[in-house]
């Protein structure tokens, strides 16, 4: 099913994947409007950690789905052709096509890691909120890198407001809300799942790791 085509979920009904820049930044804005930052969760089992490598004009993504003991449950992979260059602050035109194929693929999990930035973002709406809304799930964006705000005592203030936190293993770590989840609870369970010594926690390293075989 062609990405322009595929549609997301029925609290967006209506909603279709954008295909241009400006479709996207429309959606971005009405996608802020839905996200949930507090916790709206029961018990967290299974995490998820979704990623997508680029090479040769193909997209591949991996999901890997984890127990609160690391152990991989299950895990899935897709091959896509790249439909659109990395645009910054529209992430989320790039990869939620693949990222929403993939996760379709995997059975159960009860909270989705994104390879992207959440509500730490210009309009409120990176890919982790895109696809936490699309899919109703708790979601947490870890990014590796900062893409607005200021940073200061561990915090990141954008227009006066705490969006996100930085979480230090080997490298920093940027993390915020993606949905139905608080940013106090999104940077402890970061941490849980953080190995010693390692950059990133072991759904998204593992995630990676797939999205490049």
């Amino acid at each position: 099913m062609p990405a322009s085509k595929i549609i997301l979920t029925t609290s967006l009904k209506g909603f279709r994947l954008p295909s241009t820049p400006q479709s996207a930044t429309t959606q971005q804005l009405k996608v802020a409007g839905k996200v949930v930052a507090h916790d709206d969760f029961e018990e967290i089992d299974l995490v998820c950690g979704v990623d997508v490598s680029y090479g040769s004009g193909v997209a591949q993504c991996a999901a890997v789905v984890v127990d609160r003991e690391l152990n991989v449950v299950e895990r899935a992979t897709t091959k896509s052709a790249i439909r659109h260059p990395y645009i910054p602050g529209l992430f989320m035109l790039r990869e939620a096509g693949p990222a929403l194929r993939t996760l379709k693929k995997l059975k159960r999990y009860d909270l989705l890691l994104v390879d992207g930035h959440g509500r730490l973002h210009p309009r409120r709406c990176g890919l982790a909120c895109y696809l936490g809304v699309a899919l109703d799930k708790p979601a947490i964006g870890v990014a590796k890198s900062m893409l607005c705000g200021t940073e200061s005592n561990g915090q990141i203030k954008l227009g006066g407001e705490i969006l996100g936190c930085v979480v230090t293993g080997r490298k920093k770590l940027y993390v915020s809300v993606g949905h139905r989840i608080s940013l106090e609870s999104a940077v402890a369970i970061i941490r849980s799942m953080t190995k010693k010594g390692e950059w990133l926690p072991e759904p998204l390293r593992l995630a990676d790791t797939y999205s490049r075989l």
